[in-house]
């Protein structure tokens, strides 16, 4: 492993040599666009390990993705390797339907201190609730982004990442643009604690992930990635890009519906990704159809 091919996969051919906050914003935007959240793996038969080597395999010489467990923990090494002080956090995921925090951990993120700030860097969210920057870690503060507002909350130690939401406007449909959902307009993301993690701590996640039927990762092939103007992403069969502020606090949304050859063009040419094993593309009904849905 070698932090110059790390750059080279990431396409990031600026400098290194001071491990400050604009370097780290460079890096970290050029991670989350050239890098998916994606977890074809586990519908192609594959097993995900999480070790560095296999993850720095599979993402930077295999020009794969990955979920928050791989992409965090080689941020995490390349962060390390320029000489950051960064460390590993857990997060509880906040699920709308039971409209509570997972009450285990099952995210991993990223805390980056530069000239006594802390930062919050997470590659893995995904989606459209993906921060394109790191976010400063202080409670109650607006931190305008170009998906959206994020800002943190802090209660008795415990710290809740939340985003405000923007209307959808989809093409052919003759509504106006409106909310995704009727859940207001703030969209809470996952809480964490300041308690540094080591990754053998979510080895135990990342095989319960891997295994769990009623897994919404199971459940659902996800790639998602972030572009110059927004997202795509591919759910099942379903193809879906995000254009942010197409109109005033307005994103755009156009959804398509691939067949299977569709879909394995669709990952080399938008993702840049070539499996070596045939995908299984699913979609459980009862679920939420397609990324617009479950934002």
């Amino acid at each position: 492993m070698n932090i110059q091919e790390y750059f080279a996969r990431i396409s990031y051919d600026g400098s290194h040599k001071d491990a400050d906050l604009q370097t780290l914003t460079a890096i970290f935007q050029h991670h989350i666009q050239a890098i998916p959240f994606e977890n074809l793996s586990m519908h192609c038969g594959e097993t995900i390990e999480l070790d560095l080597q296999s993850i720095y395999n599979k993402i930077v010489r295999k020009k794969r993705g990955g979920w928050c467990l791989e992409s965090n923990y080689l941020l995490f090494w390349a962060l390390q390797e320029i000489g950051y002080d960064v460390c590993i956090l857990g997060g509880n995921c906040y699920e709308p339907a039971e409209k509570a925090y997972t009450a285990h951990i099952n995210h991993i993120l990223l805390k980056v201190e530069i000239k006594g700030s802390s930062y919050i860097v997470d590659a893995g969210f995904g989606g459209a609730y993906q921060a394109w920057q790191p976010v400063m870690l202080i409670s109650g503060k607006d931190q305008p982004q170009i998906p959206g507002i994020f800002r943190f909350r802090e209660d008795n130690g415990i710290w809740y990442f939340e985003k405000v939401k923007r209307k959808h406007y989809i093409p052919k449909e003759s509504d106006p643009p409106t909310d995704a959902t009727d859940m207001g307009n703030i969209r809470k993301l996952y809480s964490f604690i300041l308690k540094p993690r080591h990754i053998d701590d979510f080895q135990e996640l990342n095989t319960y992930l891997q295994v769990s039927p009623d897994n919404i990762l199971r459940k659902k092939s996800i790639c998602t990635l972030q572009t110059t103007e927004g997202i795509y992403a591919l759910v099942g069969w379903t193809f879906t890009e995000m254009k942010y502020n197409y109109m005033e606090d307005t994103d755009l949304l156009q959804i398509t519906t691939l067949t299977d050859e569709e879909v394995e063009k669709t990952l080399k040419e938008k993702f840049n990704i070539v499996l070596e094993n045939k995908l299984e593309p699913v979609n459980v009904r009862g679920l939420p159809p397609n990324i617009v849905d479950m934002i």
